[in-house]
């Protein structure tokens, strides 16, 4: 799915994609206690839910970085909201291609964009950024079971063949050169009240606009049947938060 029309699905909206402040800080609580104020990298930044909430409990300056400038306009204006203006820049920039020198930063975070180059090119790509001791936090899709539904398995392997397990994106962590500390799924609110419920009203309003456009109106339908295929398989199925830390070199 090419990202242009999901960036047109999600622009304004609130999030794009699952998760909620409530788990944006219970990650937060499972990071060391920083000794001084944090250099934060927001990676994948969206709308920037996330980005003034980092902010806001870790004192420190977030650098938010997007492709798409919309979205950043989005951070700013949260920010300004927030009375966090001075606490967070935004950069354009692609998340693999990253314009920092090694050792940039204490802390990167990155929810429900990891997908966009998987988890191991992201493991591998960000942890020279992080100074010694630096922590990396984000969200992905994962599998609750070893034994998802063929409905499930068969979607899910034709839109994001790298999916795995918890387990296993905790393993890819530690082959990567990372100690785990925390993982958790996020719980079913934070797909249907801050993502799925504002998606559904965004779809509604984009079918007659995009009527006469197939391949946006593709998008449209594929974002619906992914709404309806986690109804119905939620308890094998999610996104989980993984926050680790950069093991020795």
């Amino acid at each position: 799915m090419s990202l242009e029309p999901l960036f047109a699905l999600h622009e304004g909206l609130p999030r794009a994609g699952p998760g909620s402040e409530a788990s944006t800080r219970r990650a937060i609580a499972s990071l060391p206690v920083p000794s001084e104020p944090a250099r934060i990298l927001d990676v994948g930044c969206g709308p920037g839910a996330q980005t003034v909430v980092l902010a806001k409990l870790l004192q420190g300056h977030v650098v938010a970085v997007d492709i798409f400038e919309s979205f950043l306009r989005q951070v700013t204006a949260n920010a300004e909201v927030s009375g966090l203006a001075g606490r967070v820049t935004t950069c354009v920039g692609s998340m693999d291609a990253l314009p920092f020198p090694p050792g940039s930063f204490d802390l990167i975070w990155s929810e429900g964009a990891v997908y966009v180059i998987g988890v191991p090119k992201a493991l591998e790509l960000w942890r020279p950024l992080l100074r010694p001791g630096g922590c990396l936090a984000f969200t992905e899709a994962c599998w609750f079971t070893d034994s998802p539904p063929a409905e499930a398995k068969t979607f899910w392997d034709q839109s994001y063949p790298g999916m795995t397990t918890v387990d296993g994106n905790r393993g890819r962590a530690v082959s990567a050169g990372y100690e785990v500390l925390a993982s958790f799924p996020l719980p079913p609110e934070d797909w249907w009240e801050t993502y799925y419920g504002p998606v559904r009203a965004r779809i509604a309003e984009l079918r007659d606009p995009w009527r006469d456009k197939p391949d946006l109106m593709a998008v449209l339908d594929e974002t619906e049947h992914e709404i309806e295929l986690f109804s119905r398989h939620a308890d094998t199925y999610g996104y989980a938060f993984f926050v680790l830390k950069k093991s020795s070199d």
